[in-house]
């Protein structure tokens, strides 16, 4: 004869119990399991993100400037003060993303203007004759390590994702032949990165991969050196 059902019975009924934990756990699990492959992506973009900008610097250093006039600002300073005097404090910031280089601090006579070829060599790689905005599917394919350039590395950076300040730091004197000594701090702007799982389980909004600051002294600015 079965017991007669009861509350106090069904209460203590353990039957279905694993189904039931397993059911709530489940969706934890892969929260966390699928975030934990959304933060390793992320952590990738900002390492090589990182790569990209120390390769982007290093170009920098030994290429022509971004402002064109730079490579003569030595001479044009032996106007302002003696040859041979230190240069004076200077720092001119270009900005992909406006096409624009602006003095920022000091004094910056005849820096020039913006130069795409210069900057296309930077993204693209030095091997690129572009005096536009570079074509990125057909001129980011390195073919040499020598001449890799940013996007080979990350291939989503382009030119409006790329900041270059060139900054005087006492190298170099005023009517120097080689032009000036100056700082170069190349840095990423503008660049989100999608969540892809967290995106539809939790809605997470895209974020800004690090800026990846990197400062190199320039050694001689111009292309023909290399």
């Amino acid at each position: 004869m079965s017991k007669p059902f009861s509350a106090r019975h069904l209460a203590r009924d353990e039957f279905g119990g694993v189904l039931v934990e397993t059911t709530l756990l489940i969706p934890i699990f892969f929260v966390f399991l699928l975030g934990a492959v959304d933060f390793s992506l992320a952590f990738f973009n900002w390492n090589i993100t990182t790569k990209a900008a120390q390769i982007g610097a290093r170009i920098a250093a030994v290429s022509d400037p971004i402002a064109d006039g730079l490579i003569t600002l030595s001479t044009t300073a032996a106007t302002i003060v003696p040859a041979g005097d230190p240069m004076p404090h200077f720092e001119v910031t270009c900005n992909g993303a406006t096409a624009t280089c602006t003095c920022t601090a000091g004094t910056c006579t005849g820096m020039g203007s913006f130069s795409w070829s210069a900057m296309n060599k930077i993204i693209c790689g030095r091997d690129n004759t572009s005096a536009t905005e570079c074509n990125y599917s057909t001129q980011c394919q390195v073919t040499n390590n020598y001449f890799v350039g940013m996007c080979d590395v990350f291939t989503r950076i382009r030119a409006a994702n790329v900041v270059i300040r060139y900054t005087q730091t006492g190298l170099g004197f005023a009517g120097r032949h080689g032009g000036p000594v100056p700082t170069i701090t190349l840095s990423l702007q503008n660049l989100p990165f999608q969540f892809f799982f967290l995106d539809g389980l939790k809605g997470f909004l895209p974020i800004n991969i690090s800026p990846a600051p990197t400062t190199m002294v320039g050694e001689v600015l111009s292309s023909a050196a290399q």
